[in-house]
This record gives structure tokens, sequence and C-alpha cells, in this order.
């Protein structure tokens, strides 16, 4: 029966849905004839689901409706906002957002409000926290005053419901109500109320607060953040729930720039260490993808110096999504260290990856490789890359074998027509000797992914030549790869 019933409203959500589009391509006059009687006729509906679609259909048929329609529908609202259904009581809860817009001003404070004062006393915790979602619709709506005399004692209570889901959508609302509200209620009311659900007894609770913590300290001045939300951060950061320390790991960053420097040294920087040693790999990942926003406060020098060596270790970390993080920001990293640091502590690392047990990673530095010679230039890469890339060119290994000719593919164009000819291309047509066949085949694309780099002359005389042995491999494999490749080096020759 449950089932059954909670199909019905998804399809009647549906059908509400679509008939609320379709009333807008209707001409005003046919609007206001035919469609604002609808909600009252639902509304008399003896099966529920009748009930649940009218309640969507207010905000469209009130502001077309006369006076005398006006009052009653509103009135018709307020019947089904204590409808002994909890589903229809739901669907008013969740569109009052929606009619509140569209009722005028002086209804508003008196007929709208005493629905929504009906709804936060519901004693189901289903109807309340969709009455939580309505706090925020109607405080965009009321003057300062009023949503502070109306919305601001419901949020505080609704901040110690004794039903979990209830403080859950609290806290996943709580900075949309603290703009409603204004600035001082903030700091009077609400900060002790948000304090309340970071130390929360329900980890959901604690998950959904900890995820708001950056943005509710944006509108507190630094001092305030320290003295009440920072003492919370430090004790969500050794939480018992990962997925609590996660929450916090994906947006405590942000806070760096709202505390400004001195504070984030004093206070935070332990907080980053602490989670960057975490042994849950989502939440080392979390701080690994948001370094960026840390470094812009502190600095790059002081960045190297306490959460440099972390990253480090974190580089051989024993989850491959963990090592991936890593791969991806040391483009960013090496831009912001510059090339002599970069060489003395992450270069070594960058070419330990490319024989890492796992293809993405292997996949990943190779790419990293080509951003990392875009960043530094040619002639680094001459003198730091290639070399080294080379010398794993005879790994016993067939899998390490194809990870540098991924990386040579991708070095060649970043590297010129010089360089690729001169010691690119001998690797790679040596590497079509091998014995493995897929070695040979991905020989044979990246003799393709040459031709348009190198001149036509040293296609005829190297690159053809190469693919056409290829093509008479015994694998059917190698010699589709190889044909590939020959048929565009024909393709490339008739449109020049």
């Amino acid at each position: 029966m449950i089932i059954y019933c909670v199909i019905v409203c998804m399809l009647v959500y549906a059908c509400v849905n679509s008939l609320s589009m379709a009333i807008l391509l209707f001409p005003l006059f046919l609007a206001a004839t035919w469609f604002t009687s609808y909600p009252q006729r639902l509304a008399a509906g003896e099966w529920f689901t009748a009930r649940v679609s009218a309640c969507g259909l207010f905000h469209i048929a009130y502001p077309s409706a006369p006076d005398m329609l006006k009052t009653e529908l509103r009135s018709i609202y307020t019947q089904l906002c204590q409808d002994d259904m909890p589903m229809v009581r739901r669907s008013a809860a969740t569109n009052l957002g929606k009619f509140a817009a569209t009722v005028e001003p002086a209804h508003l404070k008196t007929d709208i409000m005493s629905i929504f004062e009906d709804l936060t006393q519901d004693d189901q915790d289903s109807v309340r926290l969709l009455a939580v979602e309505g706090c925020a619709a109607l405080g965009k709506l009321l003057e300062p005053q009023d949503c502070v005399a109306h919305i601001l004692p419901v949020i505080v209570n609704f901040s110690q419901d004794k039903s979990w889901r209830v403080r859950y959508m609290v806290a996943n609302q709580l900075y949309e109500l603290c703009e409603a509200v204004g600035p001082e209620p903030t700091r009077t009311d609400l900060v002790p109320a948000y304090v309340r659900l970071l130390r929360d007894n329900e980890a959901e609770v604690r998950i959904a607060a900890a995820g708001k913590v950056t943005k509710f300290c944006r509108i507190l001045n630094p001092e305030l953040a320290i003295q009440h939300i920072l003492p919370c951060v430090k004790e969500l950061s050794s939480d018992s729930s990962q997925h609590v320390r996660s929450a916090l790991a994906s947006v405590i960053m942000g806070m760096a720039p709202v505390l400004g420097k001195d504070a984030t040294i004093e206070h935070l920087l332990p907080i980053f260490l602490s989670l960057l040693k975490d042994e849950f790999p989502d939440v080392r990942l979390n701080i690994i993808s948001k370094l960026d926003q840390v470094n812009q406060v502190i600095g790059i020098d002081l960045l190297s110096q306490s959460l440099l060596p972390a990253i480090v270790e974190l580089a051989e970390d024993r989850h491959w999504r963990v090592r991936l993080a890593i791969i991806e920001y040391i483009p960013l990293l090496a831009s912001q260290l510059g090339v002599g640091f970069f060489d003395d502590k992450l270069g070594a690392l960058c070419m330990q990856w490319l024989q890492d047990k796992v293809y993405s990673i292997r996949d990943a530095a190779a790419n990293n490789l080509k951003r990392l010679a875009e960043e530094f230039g040619p002639d680094w890469a001459m003198q730091h890359i290639v070399p080294q890339v080379l010398d794993m060119v005879n790994n016993p290994h067939y899998l390490y074998r194809m990870t540098i000719l991924r990386a040579v593919s991708l070095l060649a164009p970043v590297m010129g027509s010089d360089i690729t000819c001169s010691k690119l291309l001998p690797v790679v047509v040596l590497a079509s000797k091998d014995r493995v066949p897929n070695i040979k085949f991905n020989v044979a694309k990246v003799l393709q992914s040459l031709i348009p780099i190198v001149d036509q002359s040293v296609v005829e005389k190297t690159i053809r030549p190469s693919l056409v042995e290829l093509g008479e491999d015994p694998d059917v494999d190698v010699r589709f790869f190889a044909n590939q490749a020959l048929q565009s080096i024909d393709h490339v020759m008739m449109s020049s």
C-alpha cells in the first residue's frame, strides 16, 4: 500500500508540473475563466491524490482569480494544510512558498503566516521538515522586522526539534535563512543554533552542518568565526564518522580566505595536516583538491614548508584515487613552486608514477608530463623529462612500455618537429620490432599521431617503411592499425 501511494504521488506531481507549464501557454482570459476554479474542484476531491494535486496549482490560479475567489482560495489552502492525510499536508507545505509569492502583502502577514505556523507545529516530522524550506521562501517575501518576528523563532525551535530529519533540513537551509533574517539576528540567535547543529548527536545532521561551515563563516566577521565556529571545526576534524570528516574536508579550505593569513596559519593549518593524514581516502582527496585556496592566503613558501611533505607522502598513498588526485594537482603546484623547487622535490615522483601498478595512474602521469612540458617549456623538458622517459622504453614489462609510447605521443606536439625527429621518433621505430602485439599496434597509433608534426620527407623515409612492415604482421590488430595509419599518410599527401 505504501509503495502504491508513493507511485501515485509521483504521477500526481508529474501531472501537476505538466499542467502548470501548459497553462502558461494559454491566453490570460482563457486561463482566468477556465483554470481558476480547477484547484477548488480538486481540493474537494474525496481521494487524497486530488487534494495533493490541488496544492500545486494554487500559485498559478491565484493571480488571475477575481477578489472573491482569491478569498476562497486562501481559505481552501488553509483547510488543505489541516487535512487528515499527511501527504496532503506535505504537498501544501512544499508549495507554500510558491503560493505565498502570489499573495498580496496584506494577506501574507495574516493568512499565509497563520498557515505557516500551523505547519511548523504539525505532529508529522515529514511535514515540519518541508516547512523549513518555507522559512527561507517566506523570509524573502517579508520585511526584515517581520522576518525576525515570525521566522527567526521558528528556525531556532527547529534547530532543536526532536526529529533529526528536521534538524538536518535546518542545517542544510541555515545559510539561506541567515540571508533572510539579516546579519544582527544571525550573530545573536543563529550562531548558537548553528553551533548546536555542528555538535548534534546525529551524524547526518553534523554532515549537513559541516558542509555549510565556509558559507556560514562568510556572513560573520573573522573574530566571531574564530570564537564560535572554529572550536567546532576542530572537533569535527576528528569526528567518529568518516563522512562528517569528508564533508568538512570538502569545504574547510575555503575558510582560509575568510579568516585571513594569521588565523589560517595558527588555527587552520594544523587541521589541514590532520585531515591530510586521515585514514579515509575521501577526506584526503577533498583536502588535496582545494590546496590552491590556501596558497592564495598563506603563500607558496609556507605552503611548501607545512603541507608539501604531507603531499609527497600522499603521492605514494595505498589508495590509487588519492595518488590520482595528487597527479592532477601537480601542474598547478609546479606553476606555483617554480622550476627549481619542483625539480628538487617533485621531479622524481612524476617519473615514478609512469611505472605505477594502476593504469589510470600511468595514463594520468603521461598527461602530467605533457602539462609540465607546456608549463616549463621544451628546453626544460628536453633536459629533465625526455631522457628519463626514453630510458624506460626497454622496461621488461610490456604495460610500462605502452605507457612510454603514450607519453611520447603526448610530448611530441609540445617538443616540436626537430626534437621529435631526433629523439622521439627513433625510439618509436625501434619499438615496432617489439615481440608483443599490443606494443606494435600502439606503435602504429603513435606513428599516425606524429604524421602532422614531422616533415613529409621524414614520413616517407622513416614512418611509412615502419608502417608497411607492421602491415604485414601476423597479428590482425597490428595490421589493422598499421593500414589505418598508412591511409592517413595517403590522405595527407592527397590534401597537400
